[in-house]
Order: C-alpha cells, then structure tokens, then sequence
C-alpha cells in the first residue's frame, strides 16, 4: 500500500495541493510543504489515538459515517468558489481532537519549518484534516476494514507504505523522542532546540532531512 506521502505526489495529491493553496490563499509550494509536514503527524496522532479500544471505535464510527471517502469524489466541487465553512469547521474539530492542546505547538513547528504564519498554517490543516479522514474512510472501504486490528494495521501501513519503513522508524522517534507518548513536545524541543534530547542520537538532523531542511 502506498504511503500518505505518495498520495501528496500522485494527481489527487496535486489536485488536493492546488484547491488547499487557492482555498486557503497561500503559496503552493509552501502548502505542499505544510502538507508534507502535517499529515505523518496527524496520521500518527490517530495511529496513537487508535490504539484505545475506545479510540478506535470513534475512530471507526467516524469512517463509517461522515468521512467515508465520498469527500474525494467531488474535490472540483469542494474547492470551487472556496471551502464551505461547514468543512472548516469539521477540520477544526477533528484536529481538536485527534492533536487536543498539542494543536498550537503543532501549527508553531510547521509554521517555522514552512515559512508561513501559524494561523496560516492553521487554515490549510482545518481543510486538509477532512480530506485526510476522506482517503482513510476510501481506504477503510476498500480494504474492508471492519476491526480496531485492522483499523491500526491500516493506519500503519499509510504511515509507512511499502518503501519507507526506514522514514516511519524515523517518524517514530521524532515524535516521541523520549518515549512518553507526547509527541509535540519532542518535535517541538528538536525543532525550536528548546530540549536537551534534540542532540541525542542526530535526531535534529533526521527531523531536517525528513522536513525537508
């Protein structure tokens, strides 16, 4: 399967590019490299999230219902004549919850990694966040997905994809550096070099190459 950056390189990924940057009034490039940034660490955020029996049934019930992937089908329709605030704000609710109070902390590493401001930044993630439940729901529906298991599995392998298990083992330390489950404030302390850890083991330098430094 492939991965969920793969998916930012293929003509639904520049199709979600080009409608998030006009949407949202920012440069594409820059969008795309907020894109590049965010959605391993919201995908990461929901594998966590997931890994609760309780988390993964909200999780599940949200792909069987609202976010089924019929999203993806329309995004001409979506993105004409700008984002409906509806979407807006079923992205800023699902951020709220998947990234709870490490959405600011967020929204500042990707803005100094990116260029943009952090309420730009905030912009893209709220449209981004429903079209990223979109292609789980599609992926749920085409794999058959019917279990937490499989839900995590699912997760997993759109984290790593087939040819990435190097960049996900990567992923996984920068986003808990220290192995407590909070995964802000690691990246956050590497990038802004607020935290001892961000010398360890060249994790400053892993979180470079995979931002793109």
């Amino acid at each position: 399967m492939a991965g969920i950056l793969d998916l930012l390189n293929s003509d639904l990924g520049k199709q979600i590019i080009s409608g998030v940057s006009g949407s949202t009034g920012n440069d594409e490039s820059k969008t795309s490299s907020v894109l590049t940034m965010a959605l391993p660490v919201l995908m990461k955020s929901m594998e966590r999230n997931a890994s609760t029996a309780e988390g993964a049934e909200g999780l599940m019930g949200a792909l069987n219902g609202k976010h089924d992937g019929s999203i993806l089908d329309n995004l001409s329709g979506l993105f004409g004549g700008g984002v409906d605030d509806s979407v807006k704000q079923d992205g800023a609710g699902i951020l709220s919850h998947i990234l709870g109070n490490k959405q600011q902390g967020v929204e500042q590493v990707i803005s100094q990694k990116s260029g943009l401001d952090a309420g730009s930044v905030g912009n893209i993630l709220k449209i981004a966040a429903p079209i990223l439940m979109g292609v789980l729901g599609k992926q749920k529906k085409e794999q058959n997905v019917s279990n937490s298991g499989d839900l995590t599995g699912l997760l997993g392998g759109l984290l790593g994809g087939n040819d990435t298990k190097n960049e996900q083992s990567f992923l996984e330390k920068i986003l808990d550096a220290d192995g407590d489950g909070s995964i802000i404030d690691d990246v956050a302390g590497m990038v802004l070099g607020g935290d001892k850890k961000s010398s360890n083991g060249g994790l400053g330098g892993l979180l470079g190459g995979l931002f793109g430094k």
